[in-house]
């Protein structure tokens, strides 16, 4: 695969982060992100369709742009590589929404004040994905080979994923943790939404900020997964930013819509391994076989779908607990 070349231009790489940008200020300062704040059921699902209707609607734009300028061709094809880099991002971050409640759970985070953090962490996540992705392209412009390495990377990840899919990591062996906790004074308790606080003249941090720093870490250990998986598709920096960015904007919302439910989907780290493993093997495949975009976009989705449903089917048929009657 040769590296793309970008259609996007200057002001619009900036309309796009402008975007990005008046959407976390809207959170920030009208829809109260600063305040603790339980997010309902109601709330998070009305946020996953926004964000899912504003991915929809920007892919929109960019065919009737492309469709004016460079031709319906070009059009359909930048387009439906938006599409697929969305689903394929919007599927592997998932995959964090595990990983968001074990540390909530570990920590025992109260509901509202767990808005606050994932909202940090989605400014940090953009930040450092922004980075990732730039360095990511300029890799593949330079080492045009860098493309098999990621494809054999992305295999050999899925396989581990599948293998250890049912193992839980021990965040007491965890070894940021470890060191935070050996090298900060840390208060045994939450205070609000503060991340630190001073007792007596000293500077402690909270439980808030060992949440918040375990939550970026975790998304640059995802972020090593997940970029290399949209080059499979589209090497142009502005579709694998974009798509990106959508994907990580929602997730906070699908977190508080799905973490109730997380354990009713245990299948589903075995459909993103299995996606990895496919996306790696398409990426090595890439001298004999071409695949057009939109058989990558059927397949991902029809195995996401299908963990998805087979995870549903298989937990309502767990015989129900029989309540306890002894007295």
């Amino acid at each position: 695969m040769e590296a793309d070349y970008t259609f996007a231009t200057g002001p619009m790489w900036a309309a796009f982060i402008t975007f990005v940008l008046a959407m976390l200020a809207l959170d920030l300062f009208v829809f109260g992100g600063r305040k603790a704040h339980r997010v309902s059921v109601k709330e998070a699902g009305t946020w996953v369709l926004v964000w899912v209707a504003l991915a929809l609607a920007f892919s929109a734009l960019l065919w009737w742009y492309l469709d004016g300028t460079l031709g319906r061709a070009v059009a359909n094809r930048k387009a439906l590589e938006f599409i697929t880099g969305y689903l394929i991002e919007q599927s592997l971050s998932v995959d964090n929404m595990f990983v968001f409640v074990m540390i909530f759970t570990y920590f025992a985070v109260p509901p509202e004040l767990q808005r606050r953090v994932l909202l940090y962490g989605v400014l940090g996540a953009i930040v450092m994905r922004a980075g990732m992705i730039l360095a990511g392209v300029w890799l593949v412009q330079e080492f045009a080979w860098i493309l098999y390495v990621f494809g054999a990377f992305l295999v050999v990840t899925g396989i581990k994923m599948l293998v250890f899919a049912d193992k839980q990591p021990d965040l007491e062996r965890n070894p940021l943790l470890r060191w935070l906790r050996g090298h900060m004074r840390i208060t045994p308790g939450f205070h609000g939404q503060s991340f630190f606080i001073r007792q007596q003249g000293l500077l402690y941090a909270t439980p808030m900020f060992l949440v918040l720093v375990l939550i970026e870490a975790s998304d640059v250990v995802f972020a090593v997964d997940s970029i290399p998986a949209i080059f499979a598709i589209t090497t142009d920096p502005f579709i694998v930013f974009t798509s990106n960015i959508f994907a990580i904007m929602g997730l906070r919302a699908l977190y508080f819509l799905l973490a109730d439910m997380a354990d009713r989907f245990h299948l589903l780290k075995y459909g993103l391994a299995i996606v990895l493993v496919f996306i790696g093997g398409k990426m090595l495949a890439m001298p004999w076989v071409h695949m057009p975009v939109q058989w990558s976009l059927a397949i991902v989705g029809a195995i996401i779908a299908a963990s998805v449903v087979l995870s549903l089917k298989l937990s309502d048929r767990k015989p129900a607990a029989f309540p306890n009657t002894d007295s």
